[in-house]
């Protein structure tokens, strides 16, 4: 199990929404490093702590869990989507999504310069300088330390909360 941190700018996509929702797809990573770790790395089952990203503050908001490894973005094959891209095609993709399904909401969010201030965070991809991937790595260390500043109690695995559905 390994765990990570995606970026959306919650105008495009809340916690909130994923909360709606239920399950998405990540789509429209157009980073060949980000698209990587999607098509490569990211199993079921896998940690994600949802990050709004150029909010007032930036803090990460939610956890949600991998349901669905990496699989061709159709947004990449859709002419009216933000994301197309005519040389991705279907039977040769280019761009690689996951989904997530929401666990729980970190209530209150956990701002960007609360993460500055802990010592064992230092280290972590989004605190360093220029970092600007969507989709990172977070080690099993600042798994534990991030959900600890949240108030919830770190397990080796995302439980749903019991009042969600799905």
């Amino acid at each position: 199990m390994a765990y990570w941190l995606f970026k959306s700018e919650p105008e495009s996509y809340a916690f909130a929404d994923l909360e709606r929702d239920g399950t998405t797809g990540w789509n429209g990573v157009r980073n060949f490093q980000a698209r990587n770790f999607l098509r490569d790395s990211i199993r079921v089952g896998d940690g994600v702590l949802f990050y709004h990203s150029n909010a007032d503050p930036a803090a990460v908001a939610g956890i949600a869990e991998v349901v669905e490894a990496g699989h061709p973005d159709p947004s990449a094959f859709d002419p009216d989507s933000d994301y197309h891209d005519p040389k991705s095609k279907p039977d040769a993709p280019t761009w690689f999504q996951v989904t997530i399904q929401a666990v729980r909401p970190v209530d209150p969010p956990i701002p960007l310069a609360r993460l500055r201030e802990v010592p064992a965070l230092a280290g972590m991809e989004l605190l360093r300088k220029g970092s600007r991937l969507s989709v990172q790595p977070v080690t099993d260390d600042e798994w534990k330390v991030v959900l600890e500043l949240a108030g919830i109690e770190a397990t080796t695995k995302p439980k749903k909360a019991k009042s969600m559905k799905g």
